[in-house]
């Protein structure tokens, strides 16, 4: 089995998991081994997944105000989240690869693997949701043919980029492409690079 194909299984899990309940204050029962790539996978997916329905949520026009508010912090926290498992599971693969040595010639690539596998995950959560609008009885013909084209698509784009990553991860590991991870440097999220919280103090 090849990486992605582990990872989009996975993915999966986690969603359909995730919607057992479909409710984005379910604790979440990771069945992977803590530390393992796997468990970070699952992880990686189940925060996409709750913070895609808090995305729905706060879309609704007769929100509370203080509820939207409330709504939006976790969004933030949930943004947060999902860069720092990235940049774990980034380490998992810089620990994977260390051993070998990039060619003199090799190159390097516009992402890295992790944020690749971040859109594989987003990915599969809009398999699982437009599967979902095409298997609806409440709604017209015109809408589910939409839906059908759209689903095809992403299910080619779901093929395209889970190839795409694994020949990307046998590169490195040949040696004919080289990782080089940067931070994500979020500045809003800092109270000493945010004027509008430094400035408070």
């Amino acid at each position: 089995m090849s990486f992605t194909e582990q990872a989009n299984k996975i993915f999966r899990q986690a969603i359909d998991d995730y919607h057992l309940t479909d409710s984005v204050d379910a604790p979440i029962r990771n069945p992977y081994e803590r530390g393992t790539i796997e468990f970070s996978l699952y992880l990686k997916c189940w925060i996409d997944t709750v913070q895609w329905h808090y995305e729905d949520i706060i879309r609704d026009p007769y929100i509370n105000p203080s509820e939207a508010l409330s709504l939006k912090r976790k969004i933030d926290r949930s943004n947060q989240d999902r860069t720092d498992l990235v940049e774990e599971i980034d380490s998992y693969f810089r620990q994977y690869f260390c051993d070998v040595t990039p060619s003199a010639n090799a190159t390097l690539n516009t992402e890295s693997p992790a944020w690749a596998v971040d859109r594989l995950s987003i990915l599969a959560l809009k398999i699982y949701h437009m599967q979902e609008q095409v298997g609806r009885n409440d709604a017209d013909a015109e809408h589910i043919n939409k839906c059908k084209l759209k689903l095809e698509i992403l299910l080619e784009q779901q093929k395209d980029l889970s190839l795409a990553i694994d020949q990307l991860l046998e590169d490195i590991a040949a040696g004919r492409k080289y990782m080089k991870v940067y931070r994500q440097m979020k500045m809003y999220n800092d109270p000493s690079t945010n004027p509008i919280l430094y400035k408070k103090k």
